[in-house]
């Protein structure tokens, strides 16, 4: 399925029904509806009803202003181990209530499984060879000086856009409380809290003396949520929303949430450590032989996580859970004000992480390479009024539908050079599919014994059942999964003469995946 979603009569419904709420006045657009409502009665259109009521959401509220606000929460660093995705330990309450209201996409992934690439493509609405940015260093600008970002796209039609704390990249924790890597273009306003997670660094763990953030480090202390970056930057949100409330200013809002934890360093109140207690956490060990049939390109180790004993890996693990824990109150604190200043109703909600993370998983930490856990992400959407809150679609998602998706859901026409596709119809109908193969890349950050100069670049895609990829176009090494028979990846398929078939329809599937990618 491809770009004729933009056809669907749920996306065409939502831009009918915001141009006649632009034209006429509340009584006759009322009427309007009841007659479109009852032509579809009469014709027997249940898909154009539906469609309908799923955008009527677009004109809550009096005024006439009929544009939906939107909170996108953008969260940093954080894997699937939510309760809303069936985690059995992790205490999420504010996620999973937001899940209830909302769909939960279960395969949702990252274009680039690092904070930079992954966030300025999100944000452009381009694939990550396409922005230039494959690495933390990079800035989309210099290839696309006047591209019009997401948030950038909603002030052009109306809104006011407000950023906190991290939506493009920082160099975290150092450049908390400054603007990081921002784009100044892409904001009305901005706000940079910051916390004892960035002000108290030496009292941090860390595998690596002095380096907090590109290894691991933990801290778990006595103190309230708001001393943490992430709840002071849930309350100066909280703040702008009060200060921008549509009943002050005329206007909707477009604020950009962006939570620091949990990316390490995971400094985390002692209250949400003690959710996890030590001898309840089962650390995933690498299992002997399991890396024997993987590329070395593929191997994204860091210094000294192999050597991590079981204490430490539980230790480590309970404050990254505590981060979690922490960042979620601060969701909940959100969404209690949309309910308090009467705007959950007129409010699309956005939550989502930058890429996934390991916890130990083929005897990796954290991020950057292709396996399932890095790439795939937590992503979930509420829309006032969607018929199908609560449910789950297992459609084949990327972060770059973020920018298409919000635009039809507020009535915005979609720049021309966005590649993703419009989540709409999957909202609606969540059995929908809108592509075969979702896309991921990245550098390699392994060793590779005998290559000398810049890393080769690895591409993924995953289907329903498959994961295919190839380390600079198979030159370093290939990769097939089988998630059916073999959920963990422990068994490389690439090489085997069985599955000889199925690769050569995988590696036929990676091309005409990069014609739109690259």
């Amino acid at each position: 399925m491809g770009r004729e979603n933009s056809h669907h009569p749920c996306v065409s419904a939502i831009h009918f029904l915001l141009q006649i709420h632009a034209v006429f006045e509340p009584q006759t657009l009322f009427n309007s509806i009841c007659f479109i409502y009852f032509f579809g009665m009469f014709f027997r259109n249940h898909n154009f009803l539906r469609a309908v009521a799923f955008a009527f959401f677009c004109l809550a509220g009096s005024g006439p202003v009929a544009k939906p606000n939107v909170l996108f929460i953008a969260v940093d660093d954080l894997n699937n181990d939510l309760g809303c995705y069936g985690h059995p330990l992790v205490q999420s309450p504010n996620i999973d209530r937001l899940a209830r209201r909302g769909m939960r996409f279960d395969r949702a992934y990252c274009q680039y499984p690092v904070c930079n690439p992954s966030r300025a493509s999100l944000m452009t609405g381009l694939y990550p060879e396409q922005t230039g940015v494959l690495s933390n260093a990079g800035d989309f600008r210099r290839l696309h000086p006047g591209i019009i970002t997401l948030s950038q796209h909603f002030m052009n039609n109306g809104y006011f856009a407000v950023r906190v704390g991290k939506i493009y990249h920082y160099g975290v924790p150092l450049q908390i409380g400054t603007d990081g890597k921002d784009d100044p273009s892409s904001w009305n306003t901005v706000a940079n809290p910051i916390g004892i997670d960035r002000t108290e660094l030496e009292s941090v763990a860390t595998l690596q003396k002095g380096k907090y953030g590109g290894t691991l480090s933990w801290r778990i202390v006595e103190s309230r949520d708001e001393d943490h970056t992430d709840g002071k930057g849930a309350l100066k949100a909280i703040r702008l929303i009060e200060e921008h409330h549509r009943n002050k200013t005329g206007k909707p809002f477009f604020l950009a949430m962006g939570f620091f934890r949990p990316h390490t360093p995971y400094v985390a109140p002692a209250h949400y450590a003690k959710l996890y207690p030590l001898d309840k956490i089962d650390p995933v060990m690498e299992k002997p032989g399991d890396r024997d049939d993987i590329p070395s390109a593929a191997l994204a180790d860091r210094a000294h996580q192999r050597e991590l004993t079981l204490s430490q890996r539980r230790e480590i693990i309970q404050a990254y859970y505590a981060s979690i824990s922490l960042m979620d109150a601060s969701v909940g604190k959100l969404l209690d004000a949309l309910d308090r200043l009467k705007l959950a109703a007129n409010t699309i909600v956005v939550f989502f992480s930058d890429h996934g993370y390991h916890l130990g998983q083929h005897g990796l930490w954290q991020k950057s390479d292709l396996f399932e856990g890095s790439a795939r992400v937590p992503l979930i959407l509420s829309v006032p009024g969607m018929k199908n809150a609560g449910r789950d679609s297992e459609s084949l998602v990327e972060l770059i539908d973020l920018y298409p998706t919000l635009a039809d859901l507020c009535g915005l026409p979609k720049p021309a050079h966005l590649k993703g596709q419009s989540l709409v119809p999957v909202m609606e109908e969540p059995q929908l599919k809108v592509r075969q193969a979702a896309f991921t890349v990245s550098n390699a950050r392994g060793k590779i014994p005998g290559h000398k100069g810049r890393k080769p670049l690895g591409r993924t895609i995953r289907t329903n059942r498959y994961r295919y990829t190839e380390w600079d176009d198979g030159k370093y090494g290939l990769e097939l999964y089988d998630y059916q028979t073999d959920p963990n990846e422990y068994t490389n398929l690439a090489k085997r003469d069985s599955d000889k078939k199925l690769l050569k329809q995988m590696q036929s599937l990676m091309q005409s995946t990069r014609e739109h990618t690259r």
